[in-house]
């Protein structure tokens, strides 16, 4: 995954701990407001589809070396639209631990580091989706501009996120390398929102996929 293996040691990953037991205290929050709109079936379902799309994302999507790291094509906007924001960070949560113990081994040592960088702009979206889609606004009716925004939030996020441990590792020496690898994901960004439209406009044509608790509520009603 994004933070490699040795760039974090030591005493040093203690913050991991931290920070990914703040991601996981702000995903239960989120889990249960989602039992609350469309109950514990939904959640599991909508969860388990999203940790398939990313170890999907992880195993057969391309990735290539740039900078500090991969650039990966997770396409956070596309699970928080389709699935909402619990079970999309739930989804990439389980899908990460699955490519680390079934493919990566070495990669769990940075399971924290990881799962923090996928996370916590998964929640950065909710709020900027909050502010910028009216609650009138079902999911699949969004513009091109607002899944922009997602979209660059979320990669923006992952960035920012990757930056800090490289620089909380090793320093600032590596400032040149994340640039690259910053630079490198304005490539996503740019095909991202067109997935996003390309998805729920293929969702809105499967007839009654808004009433099997598959996707989000939101994804075709309003708020």
């Amino acid at each position: 995954m994004h933070i490699e293996p040795g760039l974090v040691t030591g005493a040093k990953l203690a913050l991991s701990v931290v920070t990914a037991v703040g991601a996981a205290g702000f995903t239960v929050k989120h889990a249960w407001q989602a039992v609350k709109e469309s109950g514990v079936t939904s959640l599991a379902a909508r969860s388990a589809l999203a940790m398939i799309a990313t170890v999907f994302a992880f195993q057969v999507l391309p990735h290539a070396p740039a900078g500090v790291s991969e650039v990966h094509f997770i396409f956070g906007s596309t699970l928080f639209l389709l699935f909402g924001a619990a079970p999309a960070a739930i989804g990439l949560a389980l899908g990460l631990l699955a490519q680390g113990m079934i493919v990566e081994p070495i990669d769990l040592p940075q399971y924290g580091m990881n799962v923090t960088t996928l996370l916590v702009p998964m929640f950065a979206i909710k709020m900027v989706a909050d502010r910028i889609i009216a609650p009138n606004t079902a999911y699949a009716d969004v513009t091109y501009k607002q899944a922009l925004a997602l979209s660059t939030t979320y990669q923006a996020g992952v960035v920012a996120w990757v930056g800090f441990w490289v620089t909380y590792g090793h320093g600032f020496a590596a400032m040149g390398e994340i640039a690259t690898f910053g630079a490198a994901y304005l490539a996503v960004i740019a095909i991202e929102p067109f997935v996003d439209l390309a998805v729920l406009a293929g969702a809105k044509t499967l007839k009654g996929l808004g009433r099997t608790g598959l996707v989000s509520p939101r994804t075709f009603n309003a708020a």
